[in-house]
């Protein structure tokens, strides 16, 4: 198998959405699914295999906050699908969670999250930008800057996109992580769910 296949793990309680996922991930040579089950423990054997767990359960948000960090500290990379408005974006990013989907999501989507957290970036859904607070204490172009690298944007992508050099993307950043005290990208990420500014423009 490529190294460059991405082993992926579908831990959810619906078994019409867990196999459309199961069909989904099948349906591309770059993906390899290792597990599908309605529960972590089920798709224990399989977990073991997993770079990235698509987990899609109901349960109330402190249940569901546990499984995210335990994966987490497992070294998988958590990609939360939600079809419920109590699950809270902000406190499953919080517990380690690098991605999070509504099931709303098209199957393209999915997919460019599936990627992106398999090589190491977040991806966080636009819709979850609606129950999340605004701050004013960055510029709009600082807000620009969080909004694409929550989506998994490099400091290169960014800048294209932005029609900016990368050393300005990096300077952005720098002044980001001044006001904020957050560096890393997955704190960047997780504030800019925090804040609100995963949505599309």
């Amino acid at each position: 198998m490529s190294a460059d296949v991405v082993r992926v793990a579908v831990i959810g309680d619906c078994p019409v959405f867990r196999r459309g996922l199961s069909r989904l991930i099948h349906s591309v040579p770059d993906l390899d699914l290792v597990a599908a089950a309605a529960s972590v423990e089920r798709a224990e054997s399989g977990l073991r295999h997993a770079h990235v767990v698509l987990v899609d359960l109901e349960q109330p948000a402190p249940a569901l906050v546990t499984v995210v960090a335990q994966l987490g500290t497992r070294g998988h990379a958590v990609i939360v699908v939600s079809s419920s408005p109590q699950i809270d974006a902000v406190q499953v990013i919080q517990a380690g969670a690098r991605g999070y989907l509504s099931r709303q999501t098209e199957e393209d989507e999915v997919l460019t999250a599936i990627r992106a957290v398999g090589s190491g970036r977040s991806y966080v859904c636009p819709p979850a930008s609606r129950l999340l607070p605004r701050s004013p204490r960055l510029t709009d172009r600082e807000r620009e800057v969080l909004r694409l690298l929550s989506h998994g944007a490099t400091d290169h992508e960014i800048a294209r996109r932005l029609r900016i050099s990368k050393h300005t993307v990096q300077s952005h950043l720098d002044r980001i992580g001044e006001k904020t005290g957050s560096r890393r990208r997955s704190d960047l990420t997780r504030l800019a769910v925090e804040q609100g500014f995963t949505g599309q423009s």
